[in-house]
């Protein structure tokens, strides 16, 4: 094993101290601090998505700022605003917490359109407009949201375009009957210090030895045919699912399903992206970019399920 993927699981390791029972989550922020894509992370409130996105931006020793989003939040809130010195008698930029490396997004459903809309620019384009002015962010710039699930009440629905930024979102289930065991002792160790164990430079390495992973062209194409697999009309599409997809993936999803799979290759100490690396991602992958049709949600079918068998149909 290389020493930096030593080090990698070294600070999963870690942090597994800290969350117990959501292994998946905790990978999936590191994934999406390497990759430097947005990452989506939905579940129940108690089940430590809050506390892993802050154990791993200490273990990362990056920036973190946190907004809780309310109903009431207004996007100068997110984003900053523009605010005028009398006794300059001119205008002076206030920037807001966006203004950093991970930006915790909590309970990013609860907030309106408005709000939506002015995080989408950062997320798409890695820049904020205040005014006049744009402002580049600090890189890496990493949006890690948590949301409640739709049921809940006090919720929007987060419009298509905004969930096609996310890379992967990660549906967060309650810990097994051991790891809620440990749960019970975490109080002791709770208030104890996080050291930094990977730096930017680390990260910056672990993307280089990434993007060195071999795909072979046999793969990308595997790849490709599964997204266009989920899109009606399409040569691929198979009519089995008439009448249960509305839309497919976008070519987002190609690009994401090839830069994870090479970041799991990697992670598995392997040189090569295999079939088992991407079947492993589709359901985070493809789950909330394929919108399902009415009948479908009535009759109570799993979107992640239905993508995961639909990626099977290409191997």
């Amino acid at each position: 094993m290389s020493e930096i993927l030593e080090k990698v699981h070294s600070t999963l390791n870690e942090a597994k101290k800290v969350v117990f029972g959501q292994d998946n989550m905790l990978e999936g922020i590191l994934c999406a601090l390497v990759c430097e894509g947005h990452l989506l992370i939905e579940g129940m409130p108690g089940l430590g998505k809050t506390l892993s996105v802050s154990t791993m931006s200490k273990l990362c020793d990056l920036d973190f700022k946190r907004v809780q989003f309310t109903p009431d939040l207004l996007p100068s809130d997110l984003i900053g605003t523009m605010v005028y010195n009398q006794s300059k008698e001119e205008f002076s930029t206030k920037f807001g917490p966006i203004f950093t490396q991970i930006l915790l997004a909590d309970e990013i459903n609860r907030s309106p359109a408005k709000v939506q809309a002015a995080l989408l620019e950062s997320m798409a384009e890695k820049q904020v407009t205040i005014g006049d002015e744009t402002h580049r962010l600090k890189a890496p710039f990493v949006v890690l949201a948590t949301q409640n699930p739709i049921e809940q009440e006090g919720t929007y629905n987060l419009p298509e375009a905004q969930l096609d930024r996310f890379m992967m979102k990660i549906n967060v289930d309650y810990p097994d009957f051991e790891s809620e065991i440990k749960v019970l002792d975490l109080k002791k160790q709770f208030h104890r210090e996080i050291n930094p164990m990977l730096t930017l430079s680390d990260l910056s390495v672990i993307k280089e030895k990434t993007e060195a992973v071999y795909v072979d062209d046999k793969i990308k194409s595997m790849i490709v045919k599964m997204i266009h697999s989920t899109r009606p009309g399409n040569e691929n599409f198979r009519k089995e699912y008439n009448g249960v997809i509305t839309a497919g993936a976008s070519p987002r999803a190609s690009i994401w399903v090839y830069k994870i799979a090479r970041f799991k290759a990697f992670l598995d100490g392997k040189d090569f992206v295999s079939p088992d690396h991407i079947m492993s991602i589709i359901p985070q992958v493809l789950g909330h970019r394929v919108v399902l049709s009415y009948e479908a949600i009535i009759d109570n079918m799993n979107v992640e399920k239905i993508t995961t068998e639909i990626a099977a149909k290409c191997l």
